[in-house]
């Protein structure tokens, strides 16, 4: 629908390439060259995600290679030197697989990526079944949006709904994602969330809100009444 936010399950990838638990060290590393990925998911029964194995988890077989680790190495990095005897994915994988939902937001499934800092994510239902891959390009193609689509629904679903009669007509302009909106309103103190809403929108790069509130009226000499005629001083005029 016009308007509706994107959910993951709008930009992912629905073609995966996938591991059983018995895959063994050497065909996950032509898989991922063949197909040239940099992680996997790894599925149990039908569809089920059950664990990720990445070019991370691959390294430490290449890393301890020619030589027993030393005591520190030994202390402080035990996973990694159980993932370099390691053999098939089930014993490589990092589990429990960290995924997101199919309808999970853009922004949600980007938090993710941000706090595990990881490039992609097995997208999945309700069930844990995989539905596909969401990668970091695929969240950012919201912003290949053309400017003109971006214009018509910050002024549709922003503009209209706060300003229905503003003091004058307000302009939206957009350029390479940055929209810009002038003119002049009676509430100014409707600036910030205008600016809120409209950065809100999908493909909107940055917003410069120059909404300004109602033409300030000139201050009267005080020696002006009201009417332009001069009034006389305090305690100076006619009179027995």
């Amino acid at each position: 629908m016009h308007g509706t936010p994107h959910i993951v399950s709008d930009v992912m990838t629905r073609t995966v390439v996938a591991l059983s638990r018995q895959a063994t060290f050497k065909d996950i590393v032509k898989t991922m060259q063949h197909w040239k990925v940099s992680a996997m998911p790894v599925l149990e029964g039908d569809n089920r995600v059950i664990g990720v194995v990445s070019e991370a988890d691959l390294l430490p077989k290449e890393e301890f290679r020619d030589g027993d680790p030393d005591r520190y190495t030994q202390l402080r990095r035990p996973a990694d030197l159980v993932k370099a005897g390691a053999v098939t994915a089930e014993e490589l994988m990092t589990a429990p697989a960290l995924t997101v939902p199919a309808y999970a937001s853009l922004g949600q499934a980007a938090r993710i990526m941000a706090l595990h800092k990881v490039k992609r994510l097995p997208v999945v239902d309700d069930d844990g079944d995989l539905q596909g891959i969401v990668s970091r390009s695929d969240l950012l193609k919201v912003f290949l949006r053309d400017d003109e689509d971006i214009a018509e629904e910050v002024g549709r679903d922003v503009v209209a709904l706060l300003f229905p009669a503003p003091l004058e007509p307000i302009s939206v302009k957009v350029h390479n994602g940055v929209v810009k909106l002038t003119g002049r309103i009676a509430d100014t103190t409707l600036v910030p969330i205008t600016t809120r809403l409209v950065r809100a929108v999908e493909g909107v790069v940055d917003v410069d809100c120059a909404l300004m509130g109602p033409h300030r009226r000139p201050d009267l000499d005080p020696d002006l009444t009201d009417n332009g005629t001069n009034a006389p001083p305090s305690g100076v005029g006619g009179g027995a």
